[in-house]
């Protein structure tokens, strides 16, 4: 991974990552479990073929969990229960919701949340009432034909839970 771009001041509590390859995605996705917890919420947004299930991957390898971190777009949701003493990996795609966050609410997010990390792609406007507290992760790639993994990435933490948590770990 490059260096991060430099942070920008209209975004207190985000960090820039430049990434150029699938395995680099994944790579991030480990670091970025260390700093996760029980009831923390992540949701990641970016084009198709961005990295966000890659990046999930990587998630659910450093947290330690159970089963092939897979796209969940046909299921909506996958559990990935901890084989330790960690917590679940809840991933969800909502790419095929179109409601907000009431059509959420039958995958009782509001249940798992506290006790599970959560993980949603495509969960802009679905699922910012779950919780203030929330990371942000937009991911942007070229899109048309090209063969570029070159990925920018911005992670922001939201709410009082990543007020003071340093994102730059993620770009070392």
């Amino acid at each position: 991974m490059e260096a991060p771009a430099p942070h920008n001041p209209a975004e207190p509590g985000s960090v820039q990552i430049v990434v150029t390859s699938p395995e680099q995605m994944r790579e991030l996705g480990r670091r970025l479990a260390k700093l996760l917890r029980a009831g923390d919420l992540v949701m990641l947004s970016g084009e198709l073929g961005a990295g966000k299930t890659t990046l999930t991957r990587g998630l659910g390898e450093g947290l330690g969990v159970r089963g092939a971190v897979t796209s969940p777009t046909f299921v909506i949701a996958r559990v990935h229960p901890s084989l330790g003493d960690g917590p679940p990996l809840v991933h969800v795609d909502a790419y095929r919701l179109s409601g907000g966050l009431d059509e959420m609410e039958d995958l009782d997010l509001d249940v798992s949340l506290p006790e599970s990390v959560v993980v949603v792609e495509w969960g802009e406007g679905k699922v910012e009432e779950l919780t203030e507290d929330r990371l942000q992760v937009v991911i942007h790639r070229a899109v048309g034909d090209t063969t570029d993994e070159v990925r920018q990435m911005t992670v922001t933490g939201l709410g009082e839970r990543w007020a003071s948590a340093d994102l730059s770990v993620l770009a070392a």
